[in-house]
């Protein structure tokens, strides 16, 4: 089993001027951190308007921050949201493969497709069809990356005339994909495209056994994938916050993991939210001892699980990752044991501290992470002796429904196709010699002005 960090860039108020810059730079400096110790994932959300919950709405961008402040770490976009209507299937594309070639060959390729009014109303998304929008964007979006030339789209949610989509990523013939699950059913389909399933659920190692065999047995019988490759993985994410004393751990992220569950219940469940006017942080501290969330009744009961599950609706959450050395090592052999390829770690959440994240990252690093780090690497071998049959199997099903490319299509400059088709004589033979020209490094004053608008 690997291990990985996420990140939303959580941003309870009130806020300072530099809060934001403050924020990324510690998150920055948490990666380059973890990544030395050996952490082998960074996953980084795409949220637009969820104010505190998630301040992470270009992770484009920060992701290539964090390429180049890390050597081995795998690049995980987690996720994109593919639907059209937030991001043209062929900048989806582009912004994958540019960031694959920046961090040579080690991105990610999450995608989802967001169940927030916040984010779905803001867009114009009909949450009827967000699934089917999801899936047609991702899927224009790889046929963007790996054809040459792309033969056009005419979809429900996208058309695109054919073209040539540069650059194309480092990693062939695309970077391995993954959808957000945060249910059985998206598990399913996962499988069923052939998809590595992050699943968003804070669930127990019991639970993660059953969904784990959810997905191997959909992925043997049912795959048709929807890329060129199978990423036949289940991770999983939950809080983690470690520390030499459990009260510590405790102290330091409990009230964090119970925030990130509260405050995405806020917004995708039960909240009423005022944009820049609603205070999520304040409306949480004076609901969680009515909602279970209370820190210090956590402490004072060790042994209970607790922290963050709001999103399904359990109130009485889950403790997570959050213990000592021992503890974690206890805990996380159970998501070992379950088959799970991936836990993803929640640490930077609430008002959890940089100082604490970073001691947190390095106690695990090197009293807990070698062991894991030294049986995955047999663990990886067997797995993928195992898929490999499947995923051969599952390939032959794919069809391909690309439409073929135009005969003898051309793209023209705009002015090529009005002189075209007006049949402007004169102006043809101007252009002839304006190609000559700039071939030959002439200057031609009429195409200047033409340039110069």
């Amino acid at each position: 089993m690997k291990f990985g960090i996420f990140y939303e860039h959580q941003l309870p108020r009130p806020w300072q001027e530099d809060s934001e810059q403050q924020l990324i730079n510690d998150a920055l400096d948490q990666i380059q951190f973890a990544d030395e110790l050996g952490i082998q994932y960074v996953w980084e959300v795409e949220h637009h308007f969820l104010e505190e919950y998630s301040h992470s709405s270009a992770p484009e961008v920060f992701l290539a921050a964090a390429s180049q402040r890390t050597k081995n770490m795998r690049i995980g976009h987690g996720i994109i949201q593919t639907a059209p209507g937030y991001n043209h299937p062929a900048r989806t594309a582009e912004r994958v493969a540019m960031l694959d070639l920046v961090s040579n060959g080690r991105v990610e390729f999450g995608s989802g497709e967001s169940a927030s009014e916040a984010e779905l109303g803001g867009f114009r998304i009909d949450p009827a069809v967000k699934r089917e929008a999801w899936l047609e964007g991702l899927e224009v979006a790889l046929r963007c990356m790996t054809e040459t030339p792309f033969t056009g789209v005419d979809g429900q949610f996208v058309q695109m005339p054919p073209r040539n989509v540069v650059p194309k990523p480092a990693q062939k013939p695309h970077p391995p994909l993954w959808v957000a699950c945060s249910r059985r059913d998206t598990i399913l389909l996962a499988a069923e495209k052939g998809i590595g399933a992050l699943s968003f659920a804070f669930i127990e190692p019991d639970d993660a056994r059953h969904w784990v065999a959810d997905y191997e047995e959909t992925l043997r019988t049912k795959c048709i994938p929807v890329g060129q490759a199978i990423n036949p993985q289940v991770a999983c994410v939950t809080p983690m916050m470690c520390a030499r004393d459990e009260s510590d751990a405790i102290a330091r992220g409990l009230e964090g993991g119970n925030f990130f569950g509260y405050s995405l219940a806020h917004f995708y469940v039960f909240g009423e939210h005022r944009p820049a006017i609603t205070n999520v942080w304040e409306e949480f501290e004076e609901r969680r001892g009515k909602m279970g969330y209370s820190p210090e009744a956590a402490i004072a009961a060790r042994s209970e699980t607790l922290g963050a599950k709001a999103a399904s609706g359990d109130v009485t959450g889950l403790r997570g990752a959050i213990g000592t050395p021992d503890q974690l090592r206890e805990f996380l052999r159970r998501y070992e044991d379950a088959g799970v390829d991936q836990l993803i770690f929640v640490m930077q959440a609430g008002k959890n501290r940089h100082e604490h994240i970073m001691e947190s990252l390095e106690l695990f690093g090197t009293e807990v992470l070698p062991e894991f780090i030294e049986r995955d690497v047999d663990a990886s071998a067997r797995k993928a002796e195992k898929w490999a049959p499947i995923i051969e199997e599952a390939m032959a099903r794919k069809v391909n429904t690309a439409p073929p490319m135009p005969e003898d299509y051309i793209m023209k400059a705009l002015p090529k196709q009005m002189v075209d088709d007006l049949e402007m004589e004169q102006v043809k033979e101007w252009m002839e010699n304006l190609a000559d020209k700039q071939a030959a490094g002439e200057r031609d004053e009429e195409f200047e002005r033409l340039v110069e608008g």
